[in-house]
């Protein structure tokens, strides 16, 4: 009983966290939803999210973020897998996050001076040919740097649930005759899909929202949800409309923790 009630106690600042700077923020969006850029109460900005626009808007942000957690997974996971077999491992997985320490204007304004008229990326494609492109300002640029800045969260829980994946059970499948493609169709990727899908919610969630990188690195040609959330909010000064588009995102990441969240029947299979 004693201990209930300590427990209890403990729990109250996560609560109190909780409450403050998550449903708090999330019932002010849901709120300000409902205004208009003149104050009014309306149901107009929900409208308006169904207009042509903002829903290929929608269908754009999940797309690109979709191409993004992709490319992350099948980079992270060989890399992941490798680095399960390297002999410094700790050194290798410290240096694939250090980059995450670094801010991520820096990191941004880094790639503006690499991808750059007269930056390496150009200058290499001199040397082997193919002369200067127009790398900035593109699809292939926002997403290789979105990549680029996403790939330590995709590779971290994979490589933790590769970890953990018993080695007996590669074993029995070599020993059943199994062959190496087999092995891992059969055994190591359903065996550590918990890690994959924690890193695809590590990665897909946070790509729809994404803003910076579509301004600084994409030049704006690359509207997402995020680059509109930014617009109502700081240049046009509609933050119903604002509020709405954020008031979607909202249940979109939801849904998504939904579908790649861990079921208790499939665990326990």
């Amino acid at each position: 009983m004693q201990s209930k009630k300590m427990r209890n106690i403990y729990l109250v600042p996560y609560v109190l966290w909780i409450v403050l700077f998550v449903v708090t923020p999330i019932l002010l969006v849901v709120y300000y939803s409902f205004f208009d850029i003149e104050g009014n109460v309306t149901l107009s900005n929900y409208q308006k999210f169904f207009t042509p626009v903002y829903l290929k808007m929608t269908l754009s942000s999940f797309w690109y973020a979709f191409l993004i957690t992709l490319f992350c997974l099948l980079i992270s996971y060989p890399t992941a897998y490798l680095l399960t077999k390297a002999k410094h491992r700790q050194l290798w997985l410290l240096l694939i996050i250090l980059p995450s320490w670094i801010n991520l204007l820096l990191k941004a304004y880094a790639f503006l001076g690499i991808f750059g008229a007269y930056g390496p990326a150009n200058q290499l494609l001199d040397v082997i040919g193919i002369g200067s492109r127009q790398i900035l300002f593109t699809d292939f640029s926002f997403i290789f740097v979105s990549v680029y800045i996403f790939i330590p969260f995709m590779i971290l829980p994979i490589f933790n649930a590769l970890e953990k994946l018993n080695p007996s059970y590669i074993y029995a499948a070599n020993d059943l005759g199994a062959s190496a493609w087999m092995t891992f169709r059969r055994v190591i990727f359903p065996l550590t899909l918990k890690g994959v899908k924690s890193g695809c919610q590590a990665v897909f969630i946070p790509s729809l929202s994404l803003f910076m990188i579509t301004r600084l690195i994409a030049g704006n040609r690359v509207i997402t949800l995020g680059t509109a959330i930014e617009q109502h909010f700081l240049v046009t000064q509609d933050w119903g409309m604002g509020s709405t588009i954020a008031v979607f995102l909202i249940i979109a990441m939801a849904i998504i923790m939904i579908l790649t969240g861990q079921r208790k029947r499939g665990d326990l299979a």
